[in-house]
């Protein structure tokens, strides 16, 4: 009886370990016919979503691909696919762009713009300062010797009126000239034509005595060593090199007058404007002292040399000042107004420079549908209120993006279509440089972010230079694990290193620190760049040190802008 209990125990073993066997051998080769690691009949690999995988590979490093799924040996994140269009999805967008679903475009929160014509002008602004007419300096001298008896304007910035008494001047050697005069006036019958007369009072107008003065010496028939010595035009005082009871000799100078009834504004044009210069140009003035007026002129002349420090040219705008309400030294913004035209125009924000070109990313076909995106090259002209103008590249009615457009630029160095852009501007190019074009990526990034892709050969520069530097982070806390001193974050963009907003993991150096960190705490953290254990490969980064935010975002922000290299 044992016997037999032992025969049926044995019996059921073998067949529930058959049964495991088979259904082992069923569950490996459904994991080995899987969608993510086998290929099906027609050579493609496929995932859940139905999709046609090229490739998996970092958004880190998306120069290097995978050919299945898992984690990055560079990043502790999952590995993201990258979806082949299918020829019957139609348009070429994988040839002239790339594709984005509807709901990554409403999560990126992309917006776009028409292209659209507007007004564009000869127009351009430079500031200037307001400086006197140097036409219409006046210097007061004396033409002999003598001694400042009084002064009747006494301080520099003294008005003063034309024919106005400003000094009198005691002069000694001026008596025989008058001496001379007052003895001709009795002799009629030596200067019987009078010309002896005239000769001496010219001389005595020489030396500086005005009619009202000869008159008077000749009334009272006796000379006056005392002279006056009056203002030749209305204005102020800008020098005064005398004072009362001071020594002059012959030619010396009193003082200086400037007439203010019109002055000049010297504008300071940059050399990249200078070529839209011309005489005679209207232009608009305001001041900062009167910012409800507007003042008109035109441009009088421009100046023959550029200066070298500031690389401007100035140019002379001359002004009428009756109501004496410009005064030499006020700053002016000065906007010269030439001939407009329509012209084609994109927002400015929706342009990317690369350094060697600007592109803008146009929407191909319905936005509420998945559809594409492609880069297109653009000549750009002037820009003017937000809005710069496009002489070719896109037509009027065409959708560029103006938000997000570095995130699909990104996208689209990736695909490669950048690198084809490139190719029909230069059909010369041989085929390497072509590969290094697409492995390159764009000069650009997110505020001024650096490269994020790496070449084949080398590992990107970025983190060449991180290796001996800890670049300083933002984030929240998703999941923390305190025992593998493992956290999971949530961190804002890393201008450093090139990385945007993403969800990563990383390895703490020390546990404790995670010890008072719960999901949903903002903190700062410093990264570690740890040196490849190949050469071919980047660097991995671990947290050096890491604690609750104490700043704000906005001075955590400045902190990070002021670390860029």
């Amino acid at each position: 009886m044992k016997r037999f209990h032992f025969l049926i125990v044995a019996i059921l073993l073998v067949l529930f370990m058959g049964l495991g066997w088979y259904f082992g051998q069923k569950t490996t080769d459904k994991m080995e016919k899987s969608p993510l690691s086998q290929p099906i009949s027609n050579g493609v690999v496929q995932d859940d979503s139905g999709k046609t995988v090229k490739y998996w590979y970092d958004p880190m490093v998306p120069a290097q691909k995978f050919d299945k799924p898992g984690k990055s040996p560079f990043m502790d994140m999952q590995l993201e696919p990258k979806y082949a269009e299918s020829a019957a999805g139609g348009s070429g967008v994988e040839e002239a762009g790339v594709s984005i679903s509807s709901q990554t475009v409403q999560n990126l929160g992309i917006r776009l713009a028409k292209v659209e014509a507007k007004s564009f002008g000869e127009s351009f602004s430079a500031v200037g300062r307001i400086e006197p007419d140097e036409r219409r300096f006046y210097v007061v001298q004396t033409r002999i010797s003598g001694f400042v008896e009084r002064l009747y304007v006494r301080a520099v910035g003294d008005p003063v009126n034309k024919g106005q008494k400003i000094a009198e001047i005691y002069a000694p050697e001026l008596l025989a000239a008058q001496q001379e005069y007052l003895t001709l006036l009795t002799l009629n019958q030596i200067d019987a034509d009078g010309s002896l007369k005239q000769a001496t009072r010219n001389r005595l107008k020489l030396l500086g005595m005005v009619e009202g003065e000869i008159a008077a010496i000749t009334k009272a028939g006796k000379p006056s060593p005392r002279f006056g010595v009056y203002a030749p035009a209305p204005g102020v005082l800008t020098e005064l090199g005398v004072r009362e009871g001071g020594q002059l000799m012959s030619g010396s100078s009193l003082m200086q007058i400037s007439d203010l009834s019109q002055v000049w504004l010297i504008a300071e044009v940059p050399e990249r404007d200078t070529a839209r210069l011309k005489l005679g140009i209207e232009v608009a003035i305001q001041l900062q002292s009167l910012p409800s007026e507007t003042f008109k002129g035109k441009v009088s002349y421009l100046y023959p040399a550029l200066n070298e420090v500031s690389r401007t040219l100035q140019v002379r705008i001359e002004l009428p000042n009756k109501t004496k309400q410009l005064r030499p030294g006020m700053y002016a913004n000065v906007a010269f107004t030439g001939q407009t035209h329509e012209a084609l125009s994109v927002p400015t924000e929706s342009i990317v420079a690369t350094g060697k070109r600007k592109i803008v990313i146009v929407k191909e076909g319905d936005l509420k549908k998945s559809g594409g995106y492609r880069p297109v090259e653009l000549t750009t002209g002037q820009e003017r209120d937000n809005f710069t103008e496009v002489l070719s590249g896109v037509s009027e009615g065409e959708e560029v993006v103006v938000s997000g457009q570095f995130l699909i630029d990104s996208e689209a160095t990736l695909s490669g279509v950048l690198a084809r852009l490139s190719n029909q501007n230069q059909p010369t190019q041989n085929q390497s440089q072509q590969d290094k074009s697409m492995e390159k990526g764009m000069d650009h990034g997110m505020g001024d972010m650096k490269d994020m892709q790496m070449s084949k050969d080398k590992p990107m520069s970025a983190e060449k230079k991180a290796l001996d530097k800890m670049p300083r982070g933002l984030g929240k806390v998703v999941d923390v694990d305190v025992k593998s001193g493992h956290v999971t974050l949530n961190h804002e963009p890393i201008t450093e290193l090139g990385w945007p907003s993403m969800t990563m993991g990383f390895k703490v150096k020390d546990s404790k620190q995670l010890g008072n960190l719960k999901a949903g705490d903002e903190v700062t953290f410093d990264l570690k760049a740890e040196a490849p254990e190949k050469p071919d490969t980047p660097a991995q980064y671990r947290i050096e040190r890491v604690e609750k935010a104490q700043a704000s975002k906005n001075d955590m922000k400045d902190s990070m802008e002021g670390a860029k290299p």
